[in-house]
């Protein structure tokens, strides 16, 4: 095999085999930061040693040797070997390892949920755990982060130190919480899957509507959560969320990138695939609970939207009560607003338009461009077009989206003419 052959088969097996890597250090050491140095480190020596030794039958376990190795040099160089001997000692003697490749698979499930757990831990600003989650567990590099966000790389660096920096000053171990902590670590991480997962769906600035890319990585983040907690509705609520709304992303553009919205969608170019394996997942999730949290509530109004098959067909009268069911769970003003939508598409646009308008004055939706959007919209079916221009030319001036702005600005214009 040439040497740009093996630099690229190393390449695909680090972004593999990355985030198991880093997890099982992390147990060791105890310290996500330096277990991804570490990690780095292993990836090195295989750049240089590879291209003329050959890759390794089992090269993650090799990457895993080698980063341990250093680790437990860097111990004795520093002298501290026999204080950390019975804390880290028989996670790192060999004795306790004699089938490596058994041990990483025994033990990968856990270590990477007790990864997930940590970058996604509450002592870190939400922007701080998205970045080090996709950085740890995505293997995205600072540079893939920064452009899927639009922001500066160095941002996105500093994130992920001071992330890192913050974890090991707060002493935060590495683990599954129990008991009580468990629900609020567990909503943290699926905050923070699902927000990364919106900004592909539905990009809050820049030039494109959607973001395939953090989309997927969100749904294999998803999807891992959900091997690791097979008894946790709301992570296959989440899961089941993100598949059927995925299974929409090649309709939601039209030809030249343009959006295209819901009900203006050609529903044959939605993802069978996907849908299957998000009414599989909302199938599981309602059968694990008899109370449905948010996730499993918001997957079953898209579940709603998945099974019409043309846009006239759906249930709004069902999404509308799913809606009232989700803001006694789960209450928040964006959730008013979808009720209000739903309320509209079941008992026509002035119903919508009484709800939405009893929101004008909340002060988290001052800044939000969905709100004279939506209203907008219920102005024009009501044939208020006045008004209804006003609310879209007001819209366009929130977004952040090129594409969000250009949308709303046409459909201003169309009331105009």
């Amino acid at each position: 095999m040439s040497a740009p052959d093996t630099h690229a088969t190393i390449e695909a097996i680090w972004r593999i085999e990355r985030a198991k890597i880093i997890a099982g250090l992390a147990r060791m050491v105890r310290d996500v930061g330096r277990a991804e140095e570490l990690a780095q480190d292993a990836l090195l020596a295989a750049l240089q040693r590879w291209p003329g030794q050959g890759i390794p039958d089992n090269p993650a376990a090799w990457l895993m040797t080698a980063a341990k190795n250093r680790a437990l040099d860097e111990l004795r160089r520093a002298k501290l070997i026999a204080r950390k001997h019975e804390e880290l000692g028989r996670e790192m003697d060999e004795a306790d390892f004699p089938d490596l490749d058994a041990a990483l698979d025994d033990d990968i499930g856990d270590d990477l949920l007790r990864l997930i757990f940590t970058a996604c831990h509450p002592v870190l600003a939400t922007e701080a755990r998205v970045a080090l989650t996709l950085r740890l567990i995505g293997g995205l590099t600072t540079e893939e982060i920064a452009r899927a966000f639009l922001v500066p790389e160095p941002t996105v660096a500093q994130r992920i130190v001071r992330a890192k920096r913050a974890l090991a000053e707060a002493r935060v171990p590495f683990e599954v919480p129990g008991g009580d902590a468990l629900a609020e670590r567990l909503s943290s991480v699926l905050e923070v899957i699902y927000l990364i997962f919106n900004e592909g769906y539905s990009a809050t600035k820049g030039d494109d509507w959607v973001r395939p890319a953090l989309c997927e990585e969100a749904l294999r983040l998803g999807r891992i959560l959900a091997e690791l907690a097979p008894d946790a509705p709301e992570v296959h609520g989440l899961a089941a969320l993100m598949e059927i709304q995925a299974s929409r992303l090649a309709a939601r553009v039209g030809p030249n990138g343009e959006p295209v919205l819901l009900l203006e969608q050609n529903r044959a170019r939605w993802d069978q695939l996907l849908i299957r394996r998000g009414l599989a997942a909302l199938t599981r999730a309602e059968r694990l609970t008899e109370e449905r949290g948010p996730y499993v509530l918001q997957a079953a109004i898209a579940a709603c939207h998945a099974r019409a098959r043309t846009a006239g067909e759906t249930d709004w009268a069902r999404i509308a009560g799913l809606y009232d069911e989700l803001a006694g769970r789960a209450p928040s003003p964006v959730v008013e607003l979808n009720r209000a939508v739903a309320v509209a598409m079941a008992h026509g646009p002035a119903a919508g338009l009484e709800l939405v308008d009893a929101l004008t004055a909340e002060p988290t939706l001052k800044g939000y461009h969905l709100l004279p959007s939506v209203r907008g919209d219920f102005l024009k079916k009501l044939g208020r077009l006045d008004e209804a221009r006003a609310e879209f030319e007001r819209a366009a001036a929130l977004t952040q989206n090129a594409r969000e702005r250009k949308l709303l600005l046409d459909r201003a214009a169309a009331l105009a003419s």
